[in-house]
């Protein structure tokens, strides 16, 4: 039942945030949504016992690249004035009032023992299939040589997107 609860308010939180992204005339609220989308999914991952790959959309996409899309934003400009006029007074309380809900809610499913992380008391070896050490394993012994190709693909392009902008800069 616990499970349902969470899918339910991650599937509503995701939603949420993917109509904020298309809805939003402002392109920082849109980039807001997206990162809530995010981490709704990466809620979603856990509960499905996926923990590294909840870690690595937490770490890469709602960390380094939602960082790359605010900074893209702030160089276009969204300098412009913005109308501070407060059109929905009850939006603050009922804010409140949402996460006291939800901290009411997550306090009652703790109590009543719920297990949040089940794949650590789980005694299967499919129950731990997701975990970052089954996953690290692999990748850092079998798969090293191109888990550090990719590294260095990565290094070479972010060296030679520096070098492409301050080329450009020179010459304008």
């Amino acid at each position: 039942m616990a499970e349902a609860v969470i899918f339910v308010l991650m599937a509503v939180g995701a939603l949420a945030g993917a109509l904020t992204v298309v809805i939003a005339r402002n392109p920082v609220y849109s980039a807001i949504g997206l990162l809530a989308t995010l981490f709704s999914v990466a809620v979603l991952y856990v509960a499905q016992l996926a923990h590294a790959v909840a870690a690595v959309q937490v770490i890469v996409y709602a960390g380094a690249v939602m960082t790359l899309f605010l900074f893209v934003i702030m160089l276009i400009g969204v300098d412009k004035s913005e109308d501070r006029d407060e059109r929905l007074p009850y939006q603050r309380p009922l804010t409140l009032a949402i996460g006291g809900l939800i901290v009411i809610v997550a306090a009652t499913l703790t109590l009543a023992g719920f297990d949040w992380v089940p794949a650590a008391t789980a005694t299967s070896a499919d129950a731990t299939n997701g975990t970052v050490e089954r996953i690290a394993r692999p990748m850092f012994t079998d798969w090293v040589l191109a888990f550090e190709a990719t590294a260095l693909l990565l290094t070479i392009a972010a060296a030679g997107a520096i070098a492409l902008a301050h080329y450009r800069r020179r010459e304008g």
